[in-house]
């Protein structure tokens, strides 16, 4: 990690920076470090990397060992399970809710970081696809207002990652990626906010078990199942809600 000056916005830049240590696996899942060599590391305070843990804790990717420093945790398939059930209950509803009052700049935002994706998925950088897939996620949230929830969802999407699990080329290609995006774009660009939850969910669900197949998870395996179940779950309330 390159150390961070004295700029303004110190304690996000921090956070940020720890962050993407842990995504990118600079910091080693299972590996215990101490505040004080992360803050030397980054030239900064230990007051910054103390706040910083402190988020990642809470969102499950790292714990704090009395005495012994930081453990940066590693994350199961049982993990997986519970993050795309999580974001499929949570995610979903929040972006039928944003396109019901989404605006044509938000629209726009959405068709630039679509058009991000596809560019560098032509061109095989599957690092810069994944950082425009998850400003397409965002932004795709962001007019349902609830800066929290978006942040929380964010930070699932990080804890997948830090597994350094990717579908892409494996188990579908870059581009296959993108046209999953697209039709959810398509969907809210014409207005229909059912469609596009349902394009959504039918994204995530297939994500979920695509990661959970690559760990050896089977299809009649109870984590598939309550992948399964979570998007049914959502279908039917959708479904009661036009009754």
């Amino acid at each position: 990690m390159e150390p961070l000056g004295n700029e303004e916005s110190l304690n996000a830049r921090v956070h940020e920076a720890v962050r993407m240590a842990i995504v990118s696996g600079e910091l080693v899942p299972g590996r215990l470090y101490s505040v004080i060599d992360l803050a030397n590391q980054l030239g900064v305070s230990r007051t910054p990397v103390r706040e910083a843990v402190i988020r990642l804790s809470a969102a499950g990717m790292v714990r704090f060992e009395r005495g012994r420093g930081i453990r940066i945790l590693e994350i199961t398939a049982k993990d997986l399970e519970e993050i795309f059930v999580l974001r499929l209950l949570l995610e979903v509803p929040a972006a039928r809710r944003a396109v019901s009052v989404m605006g044509p700049d938000h629209l726009a935002t959405l068709g630039t970081h679509l058009e991000a994706m596809r560019s560098a998925a032509l061109r095989g950088d599957e690092r810069s696809m994944m950082e425009s897939d998850r400003s397409f996620h965002c932004a795709l949230l962001a007019p349902a207002g609830n800066v929290r929830l978006v942040e929380f969802i964010d930070g699932l999407r990080d804890i997948v990652l830090k597994r350094g699990k990717s579908t892409a080329g494996q188990s579908r290609t870059l581009l296959d990626i993108v046209d999953e995006h697209d039709r959810v774009l398509g969907h809210a660009e014409s207005g229909d906010a059912d469609a596009t939850a349902s394009a959504l969910a039918a994204h995530i669900q297939h994500t979920g078990h695509l990661l959970l197949l690559q760990e050896g998870v089977g299809e009649t395996d109870g984590s598939r199942l309550s992948i399964d179940w979570a998007a049914e779950h959502l279908g039917s309330l959708a479904a009661s809600e036009h009754d």
